[in-house]
Formats: C-alpha cells, sequence, structure tokens
C-alpha cells in the first residue's frame, strides 16, 4: 500500500471549505462596510518581517514564545508576522511625509503565533486592525469605541450582548504607586499580576504578590483598588486625571460605550495610555473577544517624529464564537442562483449563451460540465442551493424561446431568450 501525505492541515491552522467560507465572506464585508462608513481606508503589508520589530515592540509572550521566525539565504532574520500594528507603524514611518494626519487606516491580515490551540486559540488566524494616526485628541477615542459598537450591531448583535472595559494605564500606574503603594521598580510585575488577575485563583495571586515584594496588606489593597470602578477616579490625584483622554470620554456623552474597569491592562508593550477589551456577556462564552489601546510613539523604531495612534484587533476566531453563541452567525449561501440545463448535449453553447446574458445581468449562474439527462441535472440544481432553472430545449430554441421555472414555487414560464434576464430576476425576488 502506498503512503499517503496526511490531509489535516497544520496543527494550529484551518481549512475553509466554500460553506465555511461564505459565512465569513458575508461577516467580513458587513464589518468591512461599516468601517469605510467612518472614512478608513484599507491597506496591507507583507507576511515576513524582521523578528527585531517584533522583539522591540510586542512584549516578551510573543517576541521569546509565539515567534515563528527563519534565517533566509542572506542570513537575515524574519518573523512570520503574529499582529499587523509593529508592521504599519513601520508604513506609517516610511511614508509620514506624504500622509495628512490624522489617519484612519484597516487591515484584514493573517497572522501567525505559536500558540496551544485550544478554544479561542490557534496558531493561524486572521485579524481586522483599526488604527488611527497622528492625534492625541479625546476624539480618536470616542471615534474608536463608537465604531466597535458599530461593528458589533452590523452582526446583529445588541447592546446587552457585550461590553467594552476600558482603563487608562497611566490612571492604574497613579492607583498603584499612590493608593497601594508598589514601587517604581515593582510596577512591571504588578502590571503583569493584574493582566492575571481573572485568570488565577487567590492563593496563586497572594503567592505571586509575596514574590513580587507586596505585603498583605498591599495585596489587599491591590484587590480594592482593581473593583473600585470610577470610585478610584476620586482617590487619584486631579494632575493625572487632566492628562487622560479616558477620563475624558468618561465624561462625555460616550461614557455609555464604555465601562471603567481598572483590571484591564493588555499584555502588549506598546501601549501607554487608555486600554481596552471588548467581553461576551453570555455565560456560555465569558471571555475577551478583542482589545486595542493608545500608543504614544509605535513609530519610534523607524523615525525620530512622534506619531501617537489608538486602535485594535479583532481576532476571527473569538469573532466567530461569540457569534456563535448568539445565533448571529449567517447561513452559507448558494452554491448559485441559476443553473442553465441544456436537453441535449448539443444545445450546449446555446445554454451557455443564455448563462453569460444572466451573469452580465448579475445573477449567478452555472452549466453543466458535462451532459446529463434533464431530470438528474434538475436534482443537481436543487441540491446546489439554485432557485431557479433555465432549460433550454430544442424546439424553444429554434423558436428563440427558453423555460423558466422555480424549483421553489415549481413556476413554469416559456419566454424569449432576451427576456430570460428579467424574468429570472423575477423569480429571484420573490
Amino acid at each position: 500500500m502506498p503512503e499517503f501525505l496526511p490531509t489535516a492541515p497544520y496543527r494550529g491552522t484551518r481549512d475553509f471549505l466554500p460553506p465555511e467560507m461564505s459565512v465569513r465572506t458575508q461577516v467580513f464585508g458587513r464589518l468591512y462596510e461599516v468601517i469605510e462608513r467612518y472614512g478608513f481606508q484599507r491597506y496591507d503589508g507583507p507576511i515576513l518581517e524582521s523578528a527585531e520589530i517584533y522583539e522591540a515592540k510586542s512584549g516578551e509572550e510573543i517576541a521569546n514564545q509565539q515567534l515563528y521566525t527563519l534565517t533566509d539565504r542572506g542570513g537575515r532574520r524574519l518573523a512570520l508576522r503574529p499582529e499587523m500594528t509593529p508592521s504599519v507603524a513601520r508604513m506609517i514611518a516610511g511614508n509620514a511625509g506624504a500622509l495628512q494626519f490624522p489617519v484612519r487606516w484597516y487591515s484584514h491580515p493573517n497572522c501567525h503565533r505559536y500558540e496551544r490551540p485550544q478554544r479561542g486559540r490557534v496558531r493561524e488566524h486572521w485579524q481586522i486592525n483599526v488604527d488611527i494616526f497622528g492625534s492625541t485628541s479625546a476624539n480618536t477615542e470616542i471615534e474608536i469605541f463608537e465604531l466597535i459598537h458599530d461593528m458589533l450591531a452590523g452582526l446583529g448583535a445588541s447592546e446587552d450582548m457585550f461590553v467594552v472595559r476600558a482603563n487608562d494605564r497611566n490612571l492604574l500606574s497613579s492607583a498603584l504607586t499612590d493608593v497601594v503603594g508598589v514601587s517604581d521598580e515593582q510596577l512591571p510585575e504588578v502590571f503583569a499580576l493584574v493582566d492575571r488577575w481573572e485568570k488565577y485563583e487567590r492563593e496563586k495571586l497572594a503567592a505571586s504578590a509575596e514574590e513580587i515584594g507586596l505585603t498583605d496588606k498591599q495585596f489587599e489593597k491591590l484587590g480594592d483598588v482593581l473593583t473600585a470602578g470610577t470610585a478610584l477616579l476620586d482617590e487619584l490625584p486631579e494632575q493625572v486625571k487632566e492628562n487622560s483622554n479616558l477620563v475624558r470620554v468618561l465624561g462625555s456623552n460616550a461614557a455609555s460605550l464604555i465601562r471603567f474597569d481598572p483590571m484591564i491592562v493588555r499584555g502588549l508593550a506598546y501601549y501607554t495610555s487608555t486600554v481596552f477589551e471588548v467581553f461576551d456577556t453570555s455565560p456560555e462564552n465569558n471571555r475577551a473577544l478583542f482589545g486595542g489601546g493608545a500608543y504614544s510613539d509605535l513609530a519610534s523604531l523607524f523615525t525620530a517624529q512622534q506619531i501617537p495612534g489608538i486602535g485594535f484587533g479583532m481576532g476571527d476566531v473569538t469573532l466567530m464564537d461569540f457569534l456563535g453563541t448568539h445565533g448571529l452567525l449567517p447561513q452559507p449561501k448558494a452554491e448559485v442562483d441559476v443553473v442553465v440545463i441544456p436537453v441535449t448535449e448539443n444545445l450546449g453553447d446555446a445554454a451557455r449563451t443564455v448563462a453569460t446574458s444572466l451573469r452580465r445581468s448579475g445573477v449567478r449562474t452555472s452549466v453543466p460540465l458535462e451532459f446529463r439527462k434533464l431530470g438528474k441535472e434538475l436534482g443537481r440544481a436543487d441540491k446546489a442551493g439554485a432557485r431557479v432553472v433555465v432549460i433550454v430545449g430544442q424546439e424553444d430554441w429554434d423558436a428563440g424561446n427558453v423555460t423558466v421555472r422555480s424549483l421553489a414555487t415549481r413556476d413554469q414560464r416559456v419566454v424569449a431568450v432576451d427576456s430570460a434576464p428579467a424574468t429570472v430576476a423575477e423569480l429571484l425576488a420573490e
């Protein structure tokens, strides 16, 4: 027996057969439409980048544990992109002189991370990235939060299905140092502890706090700070709050779009102030769906020009889980709307002529590639999801006619060839 190669994809990657691809195309198409209504323009970039940009900007977890790296024949260290933000920072910096800031850009790349495959995590995913570059105005944050709500609404989600939990790293730093008494040296480790706060048991959190050097009293105070909500703001210095765009958002009519939550930190190293995560509120899928934040100078690796920004990345895996949990996934589209069937093999050219006219009118139309009897082709058309068939018979064709039949209602009409597109359109509209 010959030994065949496996048909399964590499672990952590996925095949998308046409029905699933149809669902994905519909979902992403709706999202593109909403994003572009806000004036965002789509861009793209290479899947291979210098490994350095991720090691410098993406944080230790990605750089040290999740990066797919390789060395090319010229000895250059490259990586499959694990995320898009460092790439777009490079592109913005390289084209800064020709851009009119602020700019609104979005993309939909596939990204690769060496994850342990599980629900919500795979090794290759597609992620919609949305960013505003070149402004420090609080209006950028308001627009991002409005966009998130409109994107999810565009997929059929109601406001009670999700919540946008937002924080400001500078507010949290002040709370940790001024309220909890954390030293500047301890801050990075405490930030990492906060990021794990909802994922670990209390005993494990306490043990980690002790390793950092926090006292039991500080640990208790840390818990109070992280669950205080907006009441925490009353304990912070006015100067810190005056410099926070998130505080400005909370004081605007956009405050209802978010919930202030000191537990939101985000693990990526380039976030400098506002950070946020969107959570599913269903107990069946109570997890973060996607997130993002603001960065004061992400382009610093590439230029001396300071270019601030804010954005988010919406991954396809958690998004599809969310839509599935709430029954919001669209149905796959049928293969075609219409099948043009020649009754005899010699009518193949005639059938293709009719199909061409239907396609030019915007109707998805197919013609059998192999000749079969009419009954079998009608059955195949039905299984393909076609709603209408056009039957080309010799007698009709000689008279300049075809037969148009609705597979749903069995309504059947003999019409002139030139009238076939209008008749098909009428039956499809029923």
